[in-house]
C-alpha cells in the first residue's frame, strides 16, 4: 500500500482521471497529440474574459527565424502609465502546445492580473531542437524591451512566466539574460511546476508512479525530442536549467509545485540552489495533488495556488 497521502478534493477528479483509457504513446509525435488533448480538456472549463484585446506579432529569433508573438491587453492596462508586462511561456512537455491551444487560460492570466500579456509562439521539438525554444523567448524579451515605449510597457517590469516546458523555457531564458545581458534587466521569473532536468528518473515501483499525470515515459521522450545528446559535456544549462552550476545574479523567483508532480523534487532542489546562490525565491509546495492540479478551478488548493501566483506577478 503506497504511503502517499492524496488531496480528498484531488482525489474525487484523479478516479476520473485514472478510469480514462490509457493513451499509447511511443514517440514525440504520439506523445504531441496525446498532449494537446489533455491541454484543450484541462483549458476547456476556463472562463471566457471578454475583456482583453489580441494583437499577433512577429519577432526574429537569434537564428534569423521569425516566430509570433501575442499581446493580450485587458481592460485594466489601458492606463497612460508605463505599465508591467509579462511575457508567457506555455506547457506542453517540449513537443506541444500552441497559443491557440492556451488561448483562453492567457486571456484569464491578463484579466486576473490586469497586465499585458505577451505568449510566445516558441519553436516546438522534434522540429526544432535546442536552443530554438530557449533562444526565441530570449528573442521575444528582448524585443519587447526594445519596442516597450510602443506598447506602453515599462521595460524595466517585464516578468517571464511559464508553466510545465514553459517554466524551463523561461527559466533557461532568464539564464541567457543574465549571461548575454538585455536591454534591461528582468523583474522577475515566475515558474508554475517547471520542467528543469533532463536526469530525472524515477524507479519503476515508486509510490508516486500511481498518481503522475505527466508521467516518467512522455518526460523522457520530451527530453529525448529537445536534445540531441544527453551527457554533462553536451547539455546547454539554458535548455535543461538544472544542469547550470551557478545561479547567482537571477531576478526574483517563484516556484510552486504539487506534491504528487514528477517534477517535484527537481523544482524543490532548484529552489533550494537559488537560495544558496543568493536569489530570492518564493516556493509553494502543495501536497497530495498532481501536474496541471492548477487548472482545476473549483478545488481550494487550485485556487490558492492562482491566488499567490497571481500575487506574486502583480507585486513587479
Amino acid at each position: 500500500m503506497s504511503s502517499l497521502k492524496i488531496n480528498p478534493e484531488w482525489d474525487v477528479l484523479w478516479q476520473v482521471i485514472k478510469a480514462l483509457p490509457k493513451p499509447v504513446v511511443n514517440d514525440a509525435y504520439d506523445l504531441r497529440k496525446n498532449t494537446n488533448i489533455a491541454l484543450a480538456g484541462s483549458i476547456a472549463a476556463f472562463e471566457v474574459r471578454e475583456d482583453v484585446v489580441e494583437t499577433k506579432h512577429t519577432v526574429q529569433s537569434l537564428d534569423g527565424t521569425n516566430f509570433e508573438v501575442r499581446q493580450y491587453v485587458p481592460s485594466a492596462a489601458s492606463g497612460s502609465e508605463p505599465q508591467r508586462a509579462i511575457l508567457y511561456a506555455f506547457g506542453g512537455g517540449m513537443v506541444a502546445g500552441s497559443l491557440d491551444i492556451w488561448r483562453v487560460a492567457i486571456h484569464d492570466l491578463a484579466h486576473r492580473t490586469g497586465s499585458q500579456v505577451f505568449a510566445v509562439n516558441y519553436r516546438l521539438a522534434p522540429e526544432n531542437p535546442a536552443p530554438a525554444a530557449v533562444e526565441d523567448f530570449y528573442s521575444a524579451a528582448k524585443w519587447l524591451q526594445s519596442h516597450a515605449a510602443e506598447f506602453n510597457v515599462d521595460p524595466k517590469r517585464v516578468v517571464l512566466y511559464g508553466k510545465s516546458a514553459g517554466g524551463g523555457i523561461a527559466t533557461g531564458a532568464a539564464l541567457l539574460a543574465r549571461d548575454k545581458g538585455l536591454p534591461h534587466p528582468l523583474a522577475a521569473v515566475a515558474l508554475t511546476y517547471p520542467m528543469l532536468d533532463d536526469r530525472t528518473v524515477l524507479p519503476a515501483d515508486h509510490p508516486l508512479q500511481d498518481y503522475l499525470i505527466w508521467k516518467s515515459q512522455s518526460n523522457d521522450l520530451g527530453w529525448e525530442a529537445l536534445l540531441e545528446e544527453r551527457t554533462d559535456d553536451n547539455v546547454s544549462i539554458y535548455a535543461a536549467p538544472a544542469r547550470a552550476k551557478d545561479l547567482s545574479g537571477l531576478p526574483d523567483v517563484f516556484i510552486d509545485v504539487g506534491g504528487l508532480d514528477l517534477f517535484r523534487n527537481e523544482d524543490i532542489e532548484f529552489a533550494r540552489r537559488l537560495v544558496a546562490a543568493g536569489v530570492y525565491v518564493e516556493l509553494h509546495l502543495y501536497p497530495g495533488v498532481a501536474h496541471g492540479f492548477d487548472s482545476a478551478r473549483d478545488l481550494k488548493i487550485a485556487q490558492e495556488a492562482v491566488s499567490n501566483q497571481t500575487k506574486f506577478l502583480t507585486k513587479y
